[in-house]
C-alpha cells in the first residue's frame, strides 16, 4: 500500500445512513475523489468503485481530544477510526511532524509540545515515579524536564513552544489530590496569566488541566479556552457550571479516565471481539486493568455534572487521555478508549447525536479543523462505515466495516 497522500482515485459508498457530523441526512450517497469528499448525494460516477453501506452507518472520522501518543498509538487509533489525536502534551521534530501529514496509515496530529508547569509539578511526577516509556513519551529523549518559574519564564515558554510548531498550547493546574500524588507544587495567578495572555496574544487556544473544582474556577477566572478534563473532587456546583458556561470554555470530559481512576475495569472492553481482534497483548492487557487512583469517586456524580454542563450549553468534547500500556496508566487502549467514552457520555445523558458531535464537529470546529468533522463536499475524505446505527445505539461505533483516511481505505 502506498501510505503517502493520495491518488486521484474515486470511490462511492452508497445506500448508507449518513451522520455529516451535524445531523443525519436524506442523502445516502457520498463520493470520495483523491484526498477528499467530491459529492454528498447525486449519481455514481462513471468508473468509481462502489462500496454498498446498505443496514450500515457513514460518520466522519472520529477526533480524541485529548492523548498522549507516539506513532504506534496513531496506527492503533487509526484502526478504531480516530482519524485524528489531539495531543495534550509530547515533543515532536518538524521531520515527524511532516511525516505523519503526509501518511495515511496512521492518525493526523495536532500538538501543543510541552505543557507549562512548576519546578516539580504534574505530570513530572510520572517520569520521576515510572520506567522509561513514560520519558519516551512525554519527553522523546534526550530531554529535561522544562519547568517555569515566574511569568516571563511562562511567556517564553509559550513562545518556544509555538515556535517549535504547537498547535496550542497546555498548562497544567494540578495539585495531585484526586491522583494519587497529593502535594504538587501548582502554578501561581501571576504566572497562569502570564501562560494565558501569550499563548492569547500569538491566537492560540489555551487547554488546562484540572481534575479539582477549585483548579477549575482558577482556570475558567485566567480566560482559558479548554478545560482538559471534568473536576470530580465535588458535585455539580450551580455557580461553577454558570462561570464555565459564560467564560465559553469548552470541556473534554475523560470520563473514561475517571472511570478507571475510580477503579472500574474496562476487562469486558477488551473481550469485545470488535476490541481484541485490533489490539496487541499489552494493550490489552493494560485495557484491562484499572488505576484505581480515587476511589472514593462515583461516575454517576461526573455524570451529573456533565448533564449540568449540557444544559448549559457548553461544548463537551469527547478525550480519552490515553497514553502509553504500563500498569499506572491502566484501562486506556488508543482508539477503542474513545469508543467507551461515546459510550459513557450516553451513559451521562447526551443523546447519541451529542455524543457523535462532541467525537467529530465539535472539536473540528473548536480547534479550528476546518477541513475535518464534517461529510461535505471539500472536506477531508476521513470516514467511519459502521454495522448498523449508532444515533440509536451508540455501541455500534465499534462494528467497524471501512475506515478512509485522506480518501485512502485502511486494509482490514
Amino acid at each position: 500500500m502506498n501510505h503517502n497522500v493520495t491518488t486521484d482515485q474515486t470511490t462511492a459508498i452508497t445506500n448508507a445512513k449518513i451522520f455529516d457530523g451535524e445531523r443525519v441526512i436524506d442523502n445516502q450517497t457520498v463520493v470520495i475523489k483523491g484526498a477528499l469528499i467530491h459529492a454528498v448525494g447525486g449519481a455514481v460516477p462513471a468508473g468509481a468503485t462502489v462500496i454498498d453501506g446498505r443496514g450500515k452507518t457513514l460518520i466522519p472520522g472520529l477526533i480524541d481530544s485529548h492523548v498522549h501518543t507516539d506513532m504506534d498509538g496513531l496506527h492503533d487509533a487509526l484502526k478504531f477510526g480516530i482519524t485524528t489525536e489531539l495531543e495534550m502534551q509530547g515533543r515532536w521534530s518538524s521531520k515527524q511532524r511532516k511525516e505523519i501529514s503526509e501518511r495515511n496509515d496512521i492518525a493526523d496530529l495536532r500538538s501543543p509540545g510541552m505543557g507549562v508547569t512548576p519546578k516539580g509539578g504534574h505530570p513530572s511526577e510520572y517520569i520521576s515515579s515510572s520506567s522509561s516509556l513514560l520519558i519516551r513519551l512525554f519527553c522523546r529523549l534526550p530531554f529535561v524536564f522544562r519547568s517555569v518559574r515566574t511569568p516571563d519564564e511562562a511567556v517564553k515558554f509559550v513562545d518556544d513552544q509555538i515556535a517549535g510548531g504547537a498547535d496550542y498550547i497546555k498548562i497544567f493546574i494540578e495539585d495531585g489530590s484526586c491522583i494519587g500524588f497529593p502535594g504538587l507544587p501548582v502554578l501561581d495567578d501571576k504566572t497562569l496569566y502570564a501562560a494565558v495572555n501569550e499563548a492569547h496574544r500569538r491566537d492560540k487556544l489555551t487547554i488546562v488541566h484540572v481534575t479539582t473544582a477549585e483548579a477549575t474556577k482558577r482556570a475558567t477566572d485566567a480566560g482559558v479556552d479548554g478545560l482538559g478534563h471534568l473536576f470530580f473532587d465535588r458535585l455539580p456546583i450551580p455557580s461553577l457550571i454558570s462561570d464555565i458556561a459564560l467564560s465559553g470554555a469548552f470541556i473534554i470530559p475523560t470520563l473514561v479516565t475517571l472511570s478507571t481512576a475510580f477503579g472500574n475495569s474496562a476487562a469486558w472492553l477488551a473481550a469485545d471481539e470488535r476490541v481484541c481482534s485490533r489490539l496487541s497483548k499489552k494493550w490489552l492487557d493494560s485495557l484491562s486493568r484499572s488505576m484505581n487512583v480515587y476511589p472514593q469517586g462515583k461516575l454517576k456524580d461526573a455524570y451529573a455534572t456533565i448533564r449540568a454542563l449540557r444544559d448549559s450549553g457548553v461544548d463537551i468534547l469527547a478525550g480519552s487521555d490515553v497514553s502509553e500500556p504500563i500498569p499506572i496508566l491502566g484501562g486506556l487502549a488508543h482508539g477503542a478508549s474513545l469508543h467507551h467514552e461515546l459510550r459513557l457520555l450516553v451513559a451521562a445523558g447526551l443523546t447519541p447525536i451529542e455524543a457523535l458531535r462532541a467525537a467529530t464537529s465539535t472539536p473540528a470546529r473548536r480547534f479550528g479543523l476546518t477541513d475535518r468533522g464534517r461529510i461535505v463536499p471539500g472536506a477531508l475524505a476521513d470516514l467511519l462505515l459502521v454495522d448498523g446505527d449508532p444515533l440509536t445505539n451508540i455501541a455500534d461505533t465499534l462494528s467497524i466495516r471501512g475506515v478512509w483516511h485522506r480518501g485512502e481505505q485502511l486494509a482490514s
